[in-house]
């Protein structure tokens, strides 16, 4: 049944898992549209300009942001991290749901965007902060220095939980993507987002009277 597509809007501290969450989300279904966001960082090893994210100068990402071709867009331990706008609006007119793995601050502007009413956010927490650090120095990607500022700034990335739809504890990586199933299926299901409903039951009445 035709439906417009959803905005799904995955955010944690770093190291909370949203990431892998992410991945195992798009694998179970390939229907999702993931989000590439664009990024003045540079790329770390393994990475491909378009995949894990579109690679800018500061002038092309600021000419980007002036130009209105920005969804949402924020300063992030000194680069620049930013959605663009035009493949989201066109998975949406075809139906087609898009998965971000955003910060709150991104989060947040979406939800305060035109496309609101769209929007299924999701904030995934840690079990403990021994196990976020632990995390953190598992991936093996981040200098020390790196590592202590994701860990100053978790505190308050963890404080804006309670604007989110849902929030998930992420004890174990195979119960939360379970939890994570279950949230989209059942928001997929919602009478207000399936506006062929209307249809289907005159269509089900015309059954009835032609019985």
């Amino acid at each position: 049944m035709a439906r417009r597509g959803l905005l799904i809007i995955l955010s944690s501290p770093s190291g909370a898992g949203k990431s892998t969450l992410a991945k195992r989300l798009m694998a179970w279904d390939p229907t999702l549209k993931f989000s590439v966001s664009a990024t003045t960082r540079a790329p770390r090893p393994g990475e491909v300009d378009g995949r894990e994210y579109f690679f800018k100068t500061k002038p092309e990402f600021e000419a980007m942001v002036a130009a209105g071709g920005m969804l949402e867009h924020a300063e992030v331990f000194g680069n620049f991290y930013g959605t663009p706008k035009g493949p989201v609006e066109t998975a949406m007119a075809e139906g087609r749901d898009t998965l971000f793995d955003i910060d709150w601050q991104g989060g947040q502007q979406i939800r305060r965007s035109t496309l609101a009413k769209d929007v299924v956010s999701i904030f995934i927490l840690p079990p403990s902060i021994a196990d976020l650090e632990s995390r953190l120095r598992g991936r093996a990607q981040d200098s020390d220095e790196v590592i202590a500022g994701r860990m100053a700034k978790s505190r308050d990335e963890i404080s804006h939980w309670g604007e989110y739809d849902y929030v998930i504890i992420n004890h174990d990586v195979d119960t939360a993507e379970a939890e994570l199933k279950t949230i989209l299926t059942a928001e997929r299901a919602r009478a207000d987002r399936r506006p062929g409903l209307t249809e289907f039951v005159r269509g089900l009445n015309k059954e009835f009277e032609a019985r």
